[in-house]
């Protein structure tokens, strides 16, 4: 409990500060006094917070009995060792459920749907090729001793991503949105821990790559397959 609440905070506090940029440089009003939105645009201060979880989860991936990440999973096992729910496996998707949903309901998105499944594309290939890539290459056994894919934790990138994606399109406008977004993908990761599934470098990695894949994916989009959305 100790660490999902440091972790929902500090992603929620991270994704606040990088709301601030997008307030500031995607959000305009222009000469015929209507809202505007600009896309992303790459800015180094956007990558502290994927590249920090990152570097956390690896610096945390310790395999010592006595590493954080071991001392965590002995703590489950110790309380909670017959907890089992498939809730996760479900949630990863919410935050990209919500991003179609919130527009059904009437809230205004910055990207309109064909561009904004572009980069979705973008992200999910970018982001399925490195948490295919980092499994296969680390080999790592689950916490639960059911297979050699632990690291990183796709549900928790998938979660992310989807997270990022929610938060750039309605955050600009919706100030609550980064904290249901994020808040939710915090959720799929502590689950991923308590089902012993994944240990909490797995998961604070993925988080990074969800972040990160998303980023990119806006970054490099040129808004060619559709008029954006003018809002």
């Amino acid at each position: 409990m100790l660490f999902f609440a440091f972790f929902l905070a500090s992603t929620v506090l991270a994704q606040s500060a990088d709301s601030s940029i997008v307030s500031t440089d995607s959000v305009f009003i222009n000469n015929r006094g209507s809202l505007k939105v600009k896309p992303l645009r790459y800015n180094f201060r956007q990558l502290i917070v994927p590249v920090s979880l990152v570097a956390a989860g690896f610096a945390v991936n310790g395999n010592g009995r006595e590493s954080i990440k071991n001392e965590i999973v002995e703590e489950r096992n110790e309380h909670i060792p017959s907890f089992r729910t498939r809730f996760d496996d479900y949630l990863q998707f919410s935050p990209l459920v919500l991003t179609y949903g919130f527009e059904a309901l009437g809230m205004k998105p910055k990207t309109d749907p064909v561009n904004r499944s572009v980069i979705l594309l973008k992200s999910e290939l970018l982001m399925m090729a490195a948490v295919t890539g980092l499994k296969t290459t680390s080999h790592t056994l689950r916490s639960d001793g059911s297979a050699h894919t632990s690291f990183p934790s796709g549900h928790t990138a998938q979660a992310f991503l989807g997270a990022t994606i929610l938060s750039e399109e309605f955050g600009y406008r919706y100030k609550w949105v980064p904290y249901v977004s994020y808040g939710l993908a915090s959720t799929v990761g502590a689950f991923r821990m308590i089902n012993n599934k994944h240990y909490i470098s797995d998961v604070i990695v993925a988080a990074g790559i969800g972040i990160l894949s998303a980023k990119i994916s806006y970054w490099t989009h040129r808004y060619r397959w559709n008029k954006r959305n003018s809002l």
